[in-house]
């Protein structure tokens, strides 16, 4: 839920003692900031302050962005897992903004600064090709993916060039994401009653039956396991680029990001799904960065 620049009565309209996930504070029109001027009660937006009022943000960031705020900060508590999501670079924001503009509000990217206020726990960037060929391992990824998909990739090897790796994990990435809701929860459902008789799991595993407490039968669990598994302690920092598939699993932190609310979600969300966008759009770069 986003609260955006809410004054304190617009907070006791809102029940001030209910949780949020997010607070964030910028210009941008989903949700703009207000500014209450001084002897008065009149509320005035951030952006058309700023744009009355370019001076306070300095001459270099007039010159390159104008009279608006180029970055968004949020302060997110996250206590149940935000979907599995990417944001577009600017080309593919511009594109998606004239083909869905009631889904897509901006032509702008978004990447992003997350500093971890607590244990912040992410899901981020796919797992290295090692970890990859372990994970088909799993027979209900194996189940989803198939043999073939499976057997392509264990024949990769370091003398592959890197478009040939990146097709072929799109290609793996895309028919799980894309597979049909029955065969979904059939994997699902058949990973939870195997892990719950394992005497010892992983930490992926512990993490993979946790998301599926949140969100039964979603193909976002399954996902989990080719995404790296970042743990963040406090004042440790993570920036995530355009295009890059990430989750923020739990924890507190602060972050700024490019102005911009473009988000194309996948999994672990009731929310609006564009699977095929998502994995077109992403880099398929492996391992920690």
């Amino acid at each position: 839920m986003n609260n955006s620049g809410s004054s304190q009565s617009e907070l006791d309209d809102e029940e001030e003692d209910q949780p949020y996930a997010e607070f964030w504070m910028g210009s941008h029109v989903s949700g703009p900031s207000f500014i209450v001027l001084d002897g008065s009660e009149q509320r005035v937006t951030l952006k058309s302050w700023l744009l009355e009022n370019p001076n306070v943000l300095g001459p270099k960031v007039v010159e390159k962005w104008g009279g608006d705020l180029p970055f968004l900060f949020k302060v997110l508590s996250v206590d149940k897992a935000l979907s599995i999501q990417a944001h577009p670079d600017k080309n593919l924001a511009r594109t998606l903004l004239k083909l869905h503009p009631d889904v897509y509000k901006d032509g702008n990217h978004k990447p992003e600064m997350a500093l971890a206020g607590t244990e912040f726990k992410v899901l981020c960037g796919l797992v290295t090709l090692k970890e990859l060929k372990a994970v088909l391992t799993v027979p209900e990824v194996v189940e989803l993916v198939g043999v073939e998909n499976v057997n392509l990739v264990l024949q990769i090897t370091d003398e592959d060039g890197e478009e040939k790796v990146k097709a072929i994990l799109q290609s793996l990435f895309t028919d799980v994401m894309s597979e049909s809701k029955e065969s979904v929860t059939g994997a699902v459902d058949k990973l939870r009653n195997r892990l719950h008789k394992e005497s010892q799991l992983t930490d992926k595993e512990q993490l993979v039956l946790w998301l599926e407490k949140q969100y039964p039968s979603d193909v976002g669990v399954i996902a989990a396991f080719f995404l790296n598994h970042v743990k963040l302690a406090p004042d440790e920092a993570l920036f995530l680029g355009a295009n890059e598939p990430h989750a923020y699993i739990y924890g507190e932190c602060i972050a700024c990001k490019a102005t911009s609310d473009n988000v194309v979600r996948a999994g672990l969300t009731p929310k609006h799904r564009d699977v095929q966008t998502l994995c077109s759009m992403l880099t398929y770069k492996q391992g920690k960065r």
